[in-house]
């Protein structure tokens, strides 16, 4: 019986986890080798006195693809974890009022009516459009490893290019259906981070409109990090090696090959190494210029989907009913949009999002309290990311919310913790301390991305945010699964 071939991950955040699954199916030796003290990457969990936090993302978007992930392993997502919907989605906040985003279909094209007469209606046209774009773009394209235009020669995608509308802005698509302006940014939520102003995204993510209405908005039993958590326990059953506290310094190359992956105390030989860690900081600091796909110049043209500053607040006292997601619109868009994408600097105004994961999820925090997640997304690479901005912002925020909400917040507070450019930096050598990876533009978009086979090294590649097919976690379990599979075909 031969010896199985080893592969070396590095990192393991969910596009980390979700390669090591597939290789270890494919019957590959795998090791994951972990900067940090657990699993999950950007995904972290933060438990303090009883209070849990999920640190990265909060939005379970996308049940089907997380279905067909452990599907595809024999198992189901309720084998590890329990998932409810949440209803309402999540509330937007206006300057005078707010607007549920209900799960119910009927409810919400009613909520469009008292808006703007015949958005209802309007709304049903503009979802048709966008389940097509679904269908064909997160169960057909995205599972493209971006090699070669010739992946995209589908007769289907061919078939209905018009239907996908990628050369046309989101912002435009969205004008075409609805007057209302504060329709118009209901129904550009979803792509806001996704790293251009709506008049720069392609249509073609009308499809995250129909993920976030038609699919819904899912919470699961004890937060994100359960889905981790279930990732995790998935690959150790699978054969799956963890190395934790194991910061990778080196990918040792030899006539064109990766032969190991280095430590400060050890050394992990290889037949193939994945990459999961930010893309850049494995090319500039973990191998030399001549073995690099990319240049200096060409990473500093790149653009990128914002950064963000977080809080995790405890309260020692439980707020009347509020949904679990919500966004304060209550501030103009266009000047913090500008503010992030085009002129980069810290915000005047800022909108800002808010999670209390305690209204539906009893385990996050102890009896007859609250845990509260803050967020406003910000230009990644900003300087200046000292504790007195952190506090100004949260000022700012905190009176906004007690405003709209009719609550105190400021006077109840047991702690919380911030987290923002520098974190990033530090805890996951993130490139400009991004926190959503590279913008999803049309120019940054499949073939444009960084490949996820190096250029220059045989048996190198990448998965995650930076690499296809793009920012978010639904992507980053599909990544995985796609540079897995390249390197099943390709090191025989």
């Amino acid at each position: 019986m031969s010896t199985p071939k080893k592969v070396i991950v590095i990192g393991s955040g969910f596009a980390g986890l979700s390669a090591a699954s597939f290789m270890a199916k494919e019957g590959w030796d795998v090791t994951v080798l972990e900067k940090n003290a657990s699993p999950g990457g950007r995904a972290a969990r933060f438990s303090h006195e009883g209070f849990t936090f999920d640190m990265g993302p909060s939005f379970y978007w996308m049940p089907d693809v997380f279905d067909r992930y452990f599907a595809q392993f024999g198992k189901k997502v309720s084998d590890y974890y329990q998932l409810h919907r949440l209803d309402p989605s999540y509330r937007i906040y206006w300057s005078d009022s707010f607007t549920d985003l209900h799960a119910d279909f009927d409810a919400l094209k009613n909520e469009f009516e008292l808006i703007e007469a015949g958005s209802g209606e309007k709304l049903e046209r503009y979802l048709h459009g966008a389940s097509y774009k679904y269908r064909v773009g997160i169960q057909n394209l995205v599972y493209k490893p971006g090699l070669s235009i010739l992946e995209f020669i589908d007769w289907e995608a061919i078939k209905g290019i018009f239907k996908l509308e990628v050369f046309t802005s989101i912002k435009k698509h969205i004008e075409k259906y609805f007057s209302n302006t504060r329709l118009r940014q209901v129904m550009e939520f979803p792509v806001l981070f996704l790293g251009a102003l709506p008049a720069e995204t392609p249509a073609l993510y009308s499809l995250m409109n129909y993920a976030d209405i038609k699919g819904g908005t899912w919470h699961p039993q004890g937060g994100m990090y359960s889905v981790v958590e279930a990732m995790y326990q998935l690959a150790v059953e699978l054969g799956v090696k963890f190395v934790f506290s194991e910061p990778v310094q080196e990918i040792k190359v030899k006539n064109g090959k990766a032969t190991a992956v280095a430590s400060a105390d050890n050394l992990y030989t290889a037949d193939a190494v994945i990459s999961g860690a930010d893309y850049h900081f494995t090319e500039m600091s973990l191998l030399g210029e001549a073995h690099r796909s990319y240049s200096v110049e060409y990473w500093n043209k790149r653009v990128m989907a914002p950064s963000c500053l977080l809080y995790y607040v405890a309260l020692d006292k439980k707020l009347d009913p509020l949904p679990h997601h919500s966004l304060f619109f209550d501030v103009p868009f266009d000047q913090h949009g500008q503010e992030i994408y085009k002129t980069p600097r810290w915000p005047t105004s800022p909108l800002f999002y808010v999670s209390i994961p305690s209204q539906t999820d009893s385990s996050v925090a102890p009896v007859d309290k609250d845990a509260l997640v803050f967020l406003i997304p910000i230009a990644s690479g900003l300087e200046g990311d000292t504790e007195a901005v952190r506090e100004k912002y949260f000022q700012l925020i905190a009176g906004r919310f007690e405003k709209h909400t009719g609550q105190s917040l400021l006077d109840s507070i047991l702690f919380k913790r911030s987290y923002s450019v520098s974190d990033f930096v530090n805890d996951y050598n993130s490139f400009r301390g991004n926190a959503y990876g590279l913008a999803n533009t049309l120019k940054q978009t499949a073939i444009f991305r960084p490949s996820c086979r190096s250029k220059k090294v045989s048996n190198l590649f990448y998965t995650g945010q930076l690499t296809v097919p793009g920012p978010g976690v639904p992507p980053s379990l599909i990544s995985g699964e796609v540079v897995a599979k390249e390197v099943a075909k390709r090191i025989s």
